[in-house]
């Protein structure tokens, strides 16, 4: 019996930001059309135009969240609004998880985990703590719940039959904290959505979230150095400080439309990509508009990024480094069509025809 003949419900975290891992789902809900998405807040404004298309089913978070306190002020109420959930009927659940959609009541159901990691804050909350930057209460209130949020998390692992990851860095992360094994399947991007432009301009372009963890500060220091032009694609709370320590050579744009965000990355000379990412498809939107990437060599991109084809590392976070990358990438010459054939491995029909071939090998 084929998947078409199953009732599938997706399930994902929360819907209120643009992020890897919401691209995710839309390619998930594009493989699988007929299924029905869940999530634990929906905020239509904070997130991808996509989900307006279609039906969002919500928990009861959905009356008492207030987007000025953001997702995390809830963390507590996770597991149980997933639990009560009503996915009584489905054949199919498939959860896509850094917190905590995989905390729901299967009933019988197939569940499909797709865990982009373990949560942060509970397996890695000082690391998490420190570059989040937390006030003293928030903390205090996050240590509170933490054993609680461990235990209910563990609960929610070992309800899933399966489970997919974004890549080897997280498929070992996996087997560390859970003991379980795991299937990698690629988080996905649309190649043709994406073109190399004719003439490309002298500026370099970081597309992120602005949080501290990003590291896009020490990016900001190496190009104030280098005055060299620098355009940051993204909003966030570290926006104010990351401003006031940069160079008039250091533009910030926002956020902006994806026409836009297509133009800058196709004209760019390359992305800087300073943080360590669990996986990292803003590398892949580059690639694929025939734009090398400068990344720190940790992380996600040692599997999709070729070094000395598709771009270079470099291996400390600091600026030093980064104006050393800098400066070897411009002796270097990489071929734009190279690079966006490379980027075809992680196109979405790759992703589809994967997500598919497991599905029916699952409820098989």
């Amino acid at each position: 019996m084929k998947f078409q003949d199953k009732k599938i419900a997706v399930v994902h975290d929360y819907l209120t930001q643009k992020g890897g891992a919401e691209r995710v789902v839309i390619a998930i809900m594009k493989t699988f059309p007929n299924a029905d998405l869940f999530t634990s807040v929906y905020e239509p404004e904070g997130t991808f135009p996509f989900f307006k298309e279609i039906k969002i089913n919500t928990t009861f978070l959905q009356k008492i969240y207030l987007p000025s306190l953001g997702h995390r002020t809830y963390l507590p109420l996770y597991p149980l609004a997933f639990k009560n959930l009503d996915l009584k009927g489905y054949d199919l659940i498939i959860s896509s998880s850094s917190a905590f959609a995989k905390c729901i009541k299967k009933n019988g159901s197939i569940h499909i985990a797709y865990v982009y990691t373990p949560p942060r804050f509970i397996y890695f909350k000082e690391q998490y703590l420190e570059n989040e930057r937390f006030s003293f209460m928030k903390k205090i209130y996050l240590h509170t719940f933490l054993n609680y949020l461990k235990n209910e998390d563990m609960k929610g692992i070992q309800s899933a039959d399966f489970i997919i990851t974004t890549c080897k860095n997280m498929q070992e992360r996996i087997k560390r904290i859970y003991g379980r094994d795991s299937v990698i399947i690629y988080p996905p991007i649309e190649v043709e959505n994406f073109r190399i432009a004719k003439k490309t301009e002298d500026f370099y372009l970081i597309v992120s979230r602005l949080l501290p963890h990003k590291k896009i500060d020490i990016a900001i220091s190496a190009f104030n150095r280098l005055r060299k032009k620098l355009l940051i694609v993204g909003s966030g709370p570290a926006y104010k400080q990351l401003k006031r320590i940069s160079s008039s050579s250091i533009e910030f744009c926002g956020s902006v439309d994806d026409e836009t965000l297509k133009k800058l990355y196709s004209t760019s000379s390359a992305l800087i990509f300073p943080q360590e990412e669990d996986f990292g498809i803003v590398p892949l939107e580059c690639m694929a508009s025939g734009r090398p990437v400068i990344a720190f060599g940790k992380g996600g991109v040692l599997e999709n990024v070729i070094p000395d084809e598709t771009g270079i590392f470099f291996y400390e976070q600091t600026p030093d480094a980064i104006i050393e990358a800098v400066k070897k990438f411009e002796k270097m010459h990489f071929e734009p069509e190279k690079i966006r054939e490379h980027a075809r491995r992680f196109d979405i029909s790759v992703f589809q025809e994967r997500m598919r071939e497991f599905v029916l090998r699952a409820i098989q």
